[in-house]
């Protein structure tokens, strides 16, 4: 029974630590569970089977992590359970309904200094460049720059 049980004991340690590599980064829990069943495993070792014996499984342990984890850290290994899909696809900086510096509009909310507005019958989500506009209130779009609508206060 003893040999058994440090063979699972290495064996689960080993499944423990790819996974937290492979599956679970960033987590800790497997990896800290794995290098437990590891050391209970050569400990085991130590205690059944001797001084000599137990250095030659920690040796062996060490080796077969190292190589393991090269195994594992491959380009080759990474790249079959890579996702291959590419997004070709881009944001369009300008909105989608026709605006131009100049439009009119009316405000919706407060513009704080963000808020909605009423431009072209069509709401969007405007700027102003500080300072604060009521419900409303007459305004202009003085800028567009990318999705962002910059209005001012007309009187």
């Amino acid at each position: 029974m003893g040999f058994t049980l440090i063979i699972i004991l290495v064996s689960l340690g080993f499944v423990l630590l790819l996974l937290e590599l492979l599956v679970l980064p960033g987590n800790g829990v497997a990896a800290i569970g794995g290098f437990v069943l590891l050391g209970l495993s050569v400990w085991q070792v130590y205690a059944q089977y001797g001084n000599v014996a137990g250095s030659w499984a920690l040796g062996a342990l060490v080796v077969i992590s190292i190589i393991l984890i090269w195994f594992a850290l491959r380009s080759k290994t990474w790249n079959r359970v890579a996702l291959k899909s590419e997004i070709d696809s881009k944001a369009d900086g300008q909105p989608d309904v026709p605006i131009y510096v100049g439009d009119q509009g009316v405000t919706v909310s407060r513009l704080a200094p963000a808020g909605k507005a009423l431009i072209n019958n069509d709401y969007f989500e405007v700027r102003t460049f500080g300072e604060l506009v009521d419900p409303n209130q007459n305004i202009e779009v003085v800028k567009i720059e990318y999705r962002t609508i910059y209005v001012k206060l007309t009187k």
